[in-house]
């Protein structure tokens, strides 16, 4: 008999999102399927939504993040494997039957992650459609093993669960790191474009700026203690486009104060930006067009200068805060 596998599906103020996420579980291809909607004090009907569709329905005492709220879905799960989902996120009819073969054929994987579809689940905006096009871009690329998770959908078996230890709850926002860094000490993480769905990408510019700003600068400590971390500045050209963009904004005023003959320092630092992620905007032209490829590149222009200011903000908090420093060491419950 195949294994019973646990979805677990971590959810606050998403009944929108949520109705979709449940509906795309009810036409998986795999047949031996339990749901655990973990409701983190949601102030919508979420949990009436969750009723409906006849899952597991587990009630937090109060409002404990994500991490924590995947653990909780762990404990009460029944199933040999369990499916990290986000209440944002339609999977694809057949995801749970290949995460299922993927881990059942090969002792040494420890989890299996997940992709974006490039179209977003509930199109809002030109942001969105740029983050949705750019996560999709970005996470597809790096197809095979890799040493992070991508926590909106994963899966493992429960015992490598128990093994390697639960998400570490103090984390919100960079838990993907830590606990990728902690499976990848006996296990493989693989990812896999096969596991993929539709997500509900944000759809303001100020939310999906302030996002990077904090997950990158949340990423320093960890990369400094691994720099062949998957995202790190060590390993990707992607943080010197970010850099040189910084630099580029940095060096606008110089023709200005110096003369014309400078105009080519920002422009030479722009083109350099883009060349170092060439291929995202390649492919952003050929699949929205090229208008929608010049909004993009503005857009992940501030991105970039968001990225870099990031990067220097948790350098210097490194120096600083020895309790940033240790900000990924595990706190004695996990």
């Amino acid at each position: 008999m195949r294994p019973l596998v646990s979805v677990i599906v971590p959810n606050y103020n998403y009944a929108r999102t949520l109705e979709l996420c449940l509906s795309a579980l009810e036409r998986q291809t795999y047949p031996r399927i339990e749901v655990i909607v973990v409701d983190d004090r949601s102030t919508d009907d979420s949990v009436a939504v969750a009723h409906r569709h006849g899952v597991r329905v587990v009630v937090t005492d109060t409002n404990i993040g994500a991490p924590a709220a995947r653990n909780l879905g762990a404990g009460h799960a029944r199933g040999e494997v369990l499916f990290f989902l986000d209440s944002d996120l339609a999977l694809a009819e057949d995801v749970v039957e290949h995460a299922v073969d993927l881990l059942t054929a090969d002792p040494t994987l420890g989890v299996v992650c997940g992709t974006y579809d490039p179209e977003p689940l509930i199109p809002d905006s030109l942001v969105e459609r740029y983050r949705s096009l750019q996560l999709h871009y970005w996470i597809s690329g790096d197809e095979g093993e890799i040493s992070t998770i991508y926590s909106a959908l994963f899966a493992m078996r429960a015992e490598v669960f128990h093994e390697v230890g639960p998400l570490n709850p103090a984390l919100r926002h960079s838990e993907n790191a830590e606990y990728g860094h902690r499976v990848t000490q006996r296990y493989r993480i693989v990812l896999d474009n096969r596991i993929r769905g539709r997500h509900d990408h944000d759809d303001r510019l100020s939310v999906v700026l302030s996002k990077f700003f904090h997950r990158a600068r949340l990423h320093i400590p960890l990369y400094l203690r691994r720099p062949d971390f998957n995202g790190g500045p060590a390993n990707s050209s992607r943080g010197w486009g970010s850099l040189a963009a910084l630099f580029a904004v940095l060096a606008a005023p110089l023709p200005v104060l110096l003369g014309p003959a400078w105009l080519a320092a920002p422009v030479v630092l722009l083109a350099g930006s883009i060349a170092a992620d060439l291929g995202m905007y390649r492919f952003v032209r050929r699949y929205a067009g090229t208008p929608f490829a010049l909004y993009f590149t503005a857009v992940h222009f501030l991105v970039n200068v968001t990225v870099a200011v990031a990067v220097f903000a948790g350098a210097a908090q490194c120096v600083v805060s020895s309790r940033f420093r240790r900000t990924y060491d595990l706190p004695a419950e996990v």
